[in-house]
């Protein structure tokens, strides 16, 4: 497909696995069996001429599919009539898919009136939201950080939810991250753990497929349930003969109270019930004289199924899953390997000089041994005063100083020699750059005089420095 920086595509594009690679076009797609879309076919023609499958034998695709929607239009774009009810469609794809991704581009945050209706039309599918503000190295850290909360506070006014939406931070394409301040470093890391994040929250989706139908199953079990006591409560109030048009209009408008009623009387979540203006708007087109009449032992066999069939159902899924491996997402972006060279926090922080033969710690230890012989040793070694002093200029809490201290004072006498105080001012770098301290001190980062002896050839030599 064609890809911009406007929006390129006026249609949606359903991306699943086909041994033969090609195109398939909606009407086609509704009248095939093996595709779940035939429901689509009530959007009519101006939907389906903007509706494709991209088949691709792609390995990614054995585990999941991906529905791309169109282009979100702002400004008179939006007042452009799309021919088709766009809301309604992504609610149908809303309730039926596994995880829905808003994309937001780091320069334009505006919430568009049409980006607001599609995100309502997702209203009882907040668990799948995931939020992604891609482009995030076109700005520097500080714009960042005032970029990340209008965008958040944007949200807010949209998402009417107590729990604040995970938000994904990165640039999510191959080309080279375009940032080059002095943070830059920090924003790479941060980018490619959010990355990973986000593909590993992807890559999770089959796991839980099973259990995620039982529970849309489960969902629209109750909501059937509920709909047949609205429905044969209507029934129940029409009048046999005349002003039935009249009953109509007066129970449609007090169709909020009945909710109350039904609640009361049948003890229902006030969640259980579909949304009253939906509701009332779609009562306008049926004669409520031909609705059924209410039948007990329809709703005595959904109760049963809810509280007996479902659990074994349910054990039942957990005892496939514990004999089965895990299913994942595989291929393609979802590799994520971590070994070699580029594994995630291969050579940065404490694991840097691990793969060296030389003490790392030697690279700025001609700078530490400025600041140590202006501390006033006494026998090649400074107090533990001393040393505090200079190492609260490192603002770090005394938590963290304590922590470091311990690692650093490899003889644990209470002072600190040349090597121990370069360890130690190495070791306020990397928690200064954001990495984690080790509960012990890895093996490379051991001063070198304080090294155990090792044998060779029947002899122990001492490690020293040449």
């Amino acid at each position: 497909m064609r890809i911009g920086p406007e929006p390129t595509t006026d249609g949606f594009i359903a991306v699943m696995l086909g041994e033969n690679e090609g195109i398939v076009p909606g009407n086609a797609l509704v009248v095939d069996p093996k595709k779940p879309f035939r429901k689509l076919n009530a959007f009519g023609n101006s939907f389906l001429n903007r509706f494709i499958c991209s088949q691709m034998n792609n390995q990614v695709l054995q585990s999941i599919s991906i529905i791309d929607t169109p282009g979100i239009l702002s400004g008179e774009k939006q007042r452009i009539s799309r021919g088709y009810d766009f809301s309604e469609v992504l609610r149908w794809f809303g309730e039926r898919v596994d995880r829905i991704i808003l994309l937001f581009d780091a320069h334009k945050l505006d919430i568009s009136d049409e980006f607001s209706e599609a995100i309502r039309a997702f209203k009882g599918q907040d668990d799948k939201i995931r939020v992604v503000l891609n482009k995030a190295d076109q700005v520097d850290t500080q714009q960042l950080m005032r970029v990340y909360g209008a965008l958040m506070w944007s949200l807010g006014k949209v998402i009417n939810t107590p729990e604040v939406a995970r938000v994904y931070l990165g640039s999510f394409w191959a080309k080279p991250l375009q940032n080059t301040e002095n943070s830059f470093v920090f924003s790479r890391r941060l980018f490619e753990a959010e990355t990973q994040d986000l593909f590993k929250d992807i890559q999770g989706l089959p796991r839980n497929a099973a259990l995620r139908k039982l529970n849309d199953l489960i969902k629209r079990a109750r909501l059937a349930k509920v709909h047949a006591y609205i429905i044969s409560y209507l029934k129940k109030e029409m009048p046999s003969l005349f002003g039935r048009e009249k009953k109509k209009e007066e129970l449609i408008m007090r169709l909020p109270e009945i909710y109350t009623i039904l609640q009361r009387e049948h003890h229902i979540s006030p969640g259980d019930f579909p949304d009253v203006a939906k509701m009332q708007d779609q009562l306008q087109h049926y004669d409520f004289s031909k609705f059924p009449s209410l039948k007990m032992k329809l709703i005595e066999s959904v109760d049963k199924m809810l509280s007996s069939k479902i659990a074994v159902l349910m054990a039942m899924i957990r005892e496939e899953e514990s004999k089965t491996p895990p299913s994942m997402v595989q291929g393609g972006a979802f590799e994520g390997s971590q070994d070699g060279p580029f594994g995630h926090g291969y050579g940065e922080g404490i694991s840097a000089g691990a793969d060296h033969e030389d003490w790392i710690v030697n690279r700025d230890k001609h700078r530490y041994d400025e600041i140590f012989y202006t501390l006033m040793p006494v026998n090649g070694k400074i107090s533990g005063v001393n040393a505090k002093k200079e190492m609260m200029n490192s603002r770090l809490p005394n938590t963290v100083l304590g922590k470091i201290w311990k690692l650093a004072d490899c003889d644990h006498d209470g002072m600190l020699d040349d090597q121990e105080f370069a360890l130690a001012q190495h070791l306020i770098q990397v928690k200064l750059e954001g990495y984690e301290l080790p509960l012990e001190l890895p093996p490379h980062l051991v001063p070198p005089s304080h090294r155990k002896a090792t044998p060779s050839n029947g002899e122990v030599y001492a490690h020293t420095e040449d």
